[in-house]
């Protein structure tokens, strides 16, 4: 790919997620622009402050961006519509990675901001996620109408919640590990709701957006309460108590409900459900400062995501 196919495959990418932004309307662009800037911000200053800490940007870099590039939906349309992709894939990367390394430079972290250009550019490469063929998928623990949960298993989620169990486990005489190792896992669901299911996988059983959206939800809670009894079980145990540990519970499962309507608010566009589920964490995360402002706006966000999730599959409602 030349230079001037590279040019052009930015200027369609910027047209596409213009387009995108633009149905997210300007108001909630703002409002998305204004929490996420500020998280990253501070994430950024907090890291470029110590020499140590600035090397744990590129690899956070690289594994946000691989976690979307192996999920593109486009990758198959890109290889076919183009002899080679992957200079393109590396050069929009890049682009994503710029602000990180700018922000890195501004604390004089030449080396971290260096790497992590080259890391965000080097995941084009990577090959696509792919599906196993029926007869050698593993038997999972879960349900198959919670196809999400089905999915995270087979990627290894598992693994995860008994690393965090062994951590929760080994720091149980503090509140903060056990704590920490429970927002966690449900950071880690995060992924699960981002990619949305073909309409087709709607169509057959959406009659009623409210009953679609109650399920959707009910069976994340289910499976969420029932892989988080252990870790809240641990947290109850020591200085946390029943009463924090409850709070905490809650607090998740007000952040995964609204996680889920994010993802059907925006339906089918991938890219405006994984932005605002990001606000969400944002805004969730932010109610721990004890701002009474804060919590006001996450009670905002969630009858504005269940009203705009439900009006958005009406489009898709079969009778």
């Amino acid at each position: 790919m030349g230079r001037a196919e590279v040019q052009a495959y930015l200027r369609l990418r910027a047209r596409v997620v213009g387009r995108q932004l633009r149905e997210l309307g300007w108001w909630r662009l703002v409002a998305l622009g204004l929490l996420l800037g500020l998280a990253l911000a501070r994430a950024l200053a907090t890291a470029a402050a110590r020499p140590a800490t600035s090397w744990l940007v590129p690899p956070a870099v690289a594994l946000f961006v691989a976690s979307g590039h192996r999920r593109r939906a486009d990758l198959t349309f890109l290889a076919l519509t183009m002899p080679q992709p992957r200079p393109g894939l590396a050069a929009e990367y890049s682009l994503l990675a710029t602000p990180a390394a700018l922000a890195l430079l501004a604390w004089g972290r030449w080396g971290p901001a260096l790497l992590t250009v080259a890391l965000a550019a080097a995941v084009a490469w990577l090959p696509a996620a792919t599906a196993g063929t029926g007869s050698s998928r593993r038997r999972s623990l879960f349900r198959s109408v919670a196809f999400e949960w089905v999915s995270g298993g087979r990627r290894g989620l598992l693994v995860a919640w008994a690393g965090l169990l062994g951590v929760s486990v080994y720091t149980r005489a503090t509140a903060a590990g056990p704590a920490l190792a429970l927002v966690a896992w449900l950071l880690l669901l995060v992924p699960l709701y981002g990619t949305p299911e073909p309409w087709p996988q709607l169509l057959a059983v959406l009659r009623s957006p409210a009953a679609w959206l109650r399920g959707r939800v009910g069976w994340g809670l289910l499976y969420f309460g029932l892989t988080s009894a252990p870790l809240a079980w641990v947290l109850a145990g020591g200085p946390a108590g029943w009463a924090g540990t409850a709070g905490l519970l809650a607090w998740c499962a007000v952040v995964l409900t609204m996680l889920v309507l994010a993802k059907y608010a925006f339906y089918p566009q991938a890219l405006l459900a994984q932005l605002a589920q990001a606000g969400v964490v944002v805004v969730g995360l932010s109610i721990l400062s004890n701002n009474p402002a804060y919590l006001a706006l996450l009670v905002a966000c969630l009858l504005g995501l269940l009203w705009k999730s439900s009006r958005r599959l009406s489009h898709f409602r079969h009778d």
